[in-house]
């Protein structure tokens, strides 16, 4: 049975250093908006805070938490949540900013998120860009980066960094589409060159991708642990 899936993606607020290293350092990080799209049709949700009738500078903690139960009943619903990096960065920050870890650590057990699936099959990151290059689909917005947005956003130039949120959840639902059809993950390497990794079973959701066999990382110096991923979840959650 194919997945019914529902691609969501985060910007934050904060204003950071070009060079910022490691962004969960800096938090709190706040969340300027956020958005949804749906396997199964052409429409795109999006959620920012109000303030006087505008966009506010970030969404508040009532506002963040109607995102993560407007999530929840899309997963109710039967939806697959999807990302690329959401369970470490885009539900870890909607688990603070929302004050209700024990629900975004449950949607984050079950949904599909890509790099995760990657690092336990491979043991290291790709790149959504180099992913959808590698595939041969439409990349990241030109003009807007998650360095950039928020400051962007504070300008008051809502209007970009909501389409550029919206297309970078696109191109996550794209790249997951794309993969299940060819039952591979193709990405252009530091090299330039292509390499693949196979998903004959399609993606694996974060249960299901923290029970592969673990890689061989032993030519890595430093490889991506699998508990980094998942460090923010409450102790009962781990």
């Amino acid at each position: 049975m194919t997945r019914r899936y529902v691609a969501f993606d985060i910007e934050t607020a904060k204003i950071l250093p070009e060079v910022a290293g490691d962004l969960l350092a800096h938090r709190p990080l706040g969340i300027a908006c956020a958005a949804a799209v749906f396997s199964d049709s052409d429409k795109a949700v999006t959620w920012h805070g109000v303030a006087d009738g505008k966009p506010s500078a970030r969404m508040s903690q009532h506002e963040v938490r109607s995102l993560v139960r407007d999530l929840s009943e899309h997963v109710h619903n039967g939806y697959t949540l999807l990302s690329w990096n959401g369970l470490s960065f885009d539900l870890n920050i909607l688990a603070e900013e929302s004050g209700l870890p024990h629900e975004c650590a449950a949607l984050a057990r079950r949904h599909v998120d890509m790099m995760f699936h990657v690092v336990c099959q491979l043991g290291y990151y790709i790149a959504l860009a180099k992913a959808a290059e590698g595939l041969g689909l439409p990349g990241k917005t030109v003009g807007v980066s998650g360095y950039n947005a928020p400051i962007m956003w504070a300008e008051g130039k809502h209007a970009e960094v909501i389409q550029y949120n919206v297309q970078d959840a696109r191109l996550s639902l794209a790249i997951a589409r794309e993969s299940e059809r060819r039952g591979e993950l193709v990405w252009i390497t530091r090299k330039g060159t292509k390499s693949r990794m196979p998903i004959a079973k399609g993606w694996h959701n974060v249960e299901e991708a923290h029970t592969l066999p673990l890689p061989d990382t032993s030519w890595m110096s430093d490889p991506p642990r699998r508990e980094k991923f998942t460090n923010w979840f409450p102790h009962e959650e781990t």
